[in-house]
Parts: C-alpha cells; structure tokens; sequence
C-alpha cells in the first residue's frame, strides 16, 4: 500500500537549518507531484512547497520563499526539504503529500526555540 515517511524533524534554534526527508513507496513516485505541507498548533494546515512530478515545476509559500528548497530523488523515491533560517514561527509539525494518489505522511515535527 502507498507508504509515506517523513523524517529529520527536530529541535533546532533560531537561525539554524534543518533538512526533511519522505521515502515514498506503494506507488509510482516517478509520476506523482508532491508537496510539503505544515500545521502549527490551533492553524490551518498550509503549504509550504510544491515539485511537481519531474521537477520543472516549484512553488513555495509566501512565508518560506528564499529560505526553505524542496527537491526530488525520482529513482530513490525522496522528497527533501531543505530548511534554513529557522524562525520560531516555523514551529510546526510537516507532513508530506503526494498527489497521485492522494497520500499523507504521519508528519514530523520542528521546534524552533531559543
């Protein structure tokens, strides 16, 4: 079945970076645009960045354009998220998404505190 696993949350301070990983298996990775998505406590879930399937194709959010990248390993079955310039506010659990078919990870959470 479709199998998403984030990985390399964690604690890190202000300024600092961090880099989530989601292996992908169950499905054809190779065909499926993928996104990462964020939840803070009592928010919304939001996007933070979008590949699409062969990565010509990248979109990010407003509040993470310049410091965060998202990027693919299509023959490993990897998203990344490179993460830099942590700011408190980046405090929040990140789920991996895949659009095809439409899968969520169990998420992985990031604590940026002084």
């Amino acid at each position: 079945q479709v199998q998403l696993v984030e990985s390399g949350g964690g604690l890190v301070q202000p300024g600092g970076s961090l880099t989530l990983s989601c292996a992908a298996s169950g499905f054809d990775f190779s065909t499926s645009s993928m996104s990462w998505y964020r939840q803070a406590p009592r928010k919304e879930r939001e996007l933070v960045a979008y590949i699409s399937n062969a990565g010509a194709i990248i979109e990010y959010g407003d509040s993470v354009k310049g410091r965060f990248t998202i990027s693919r390993d299509n023959p490993k079955s990897l998203l990344y998220l490179q993460m830099n310039s942590l700011k408190i506010e980046d405090t929040a659990v990140y789920y991996c998404y895949a659009n095809l078919p439409r899968s969520w990870g169990q998420g992985t959470q990031v604590t940026v505190s002084s």
